[in-house]
């Protein structure tokens, strides 16, 4: 198997530009996957009082309980890129929610590696949640929009 440095590199560079840890592309029966490992500094903090730790912990399941439930169903990104809502910069939005769509509309478009790949409903319904917003990077198996 013949690999394709360019792509490999162009890849490696995506990572590095857009703070991604593993991008992976897969054309027909070929498949590259680039990924780098994460490194971890420990930084020694100073102890703190057993009082002011104590509401620090009750707080984080409150932080937990406001952070939005996603749906089952959700519409998932195929792909590493940056998603748009609007097919131009000062354009309408694909959809909103509340919005009536049909399975094959399109719904967002995500690019990739300059590429621009239209995202379609896998069904007919109504928008009832968009998680991302326009210019916003994803990741693959990133939770999109719910269409119920």
């Amino acid at each position: 198997m013949q690999v394709d440095t360019d792509l490999v590199r162009e890849l490696a560079a995506m990572l590095n530009e857009t703070g991604l840890s593993e991008i992976e592309v897969e054309d027909g029966e070929r498949k590259i996957r680039v990924s780098r490992a994460m490194t971890t500094t420990s930084v020694p903090l100073a102890a703190a009082p057993a009082a002011v730790t104590a509401p620090v912990a009750a707080a984080a399941p409150a932080a937990e309980a406001t952070a939005p439930a996603i749906a089952a169903n959700a519409l998932k990104s195929p792909m590493v890129g940056t998603a748009y809502l609007t097919p131009e910069p000062d354009a309408a939005a694909f959809v909103s929610v509340g919005q009536q769509v049909n399975a094959g509309d399109t719904v967002m478009i995500i690019e990739a590696m300059k590429v621009m790949n239209p995202i379609v409903a896998p069904n007919s319904g109504t928008v009832t949640e968009i998680y991302v917003e326009s210019g916003q990077p994803v990741e693959f198996d990133q939770p999109l929009m719910v269409i119920s």
